[in-house]
């Protein structure tokens, strides 16, 4: 185990020592999540990957996400009359 901070671009390092116990190779993908106030990173391995391929297939696009997120604020907001 070691030590690394974030960057400027929200990246970190993971330590060799994690990396090679891990087997962890330029490319995997991980899934990040919070859990009791800690960030926990899973690496995915492939198949899983495959299986989740267009999970949210048929959903809006992240345009047409946002817009509904800031259509339900201004809502809020008329609501409050802020």
């Amino acid at each position: 185990m070691g030590i690394t901070r974030v960057t400027r671009n929200y990246q970190v390092t993971l330590p060799r020592d994690v990396r090679e116990m891990k087997k962890v190779c330029i490319g995997d993908k991980f899934v990040i999540t919070v859990e009791n106030n800690e960030i926990i990173m899973k690496k995915i391995k492939g198949k899983l990957l495959e299986r989740s391929f267009g999970a949210w297939k048929g959903g809006l696009s992240g345009v047409g996400y946002a817009r509904k997120i800031r259509d339900e604020a201004e809502s809020r907001e008329r609501g409050l009359k802020l």
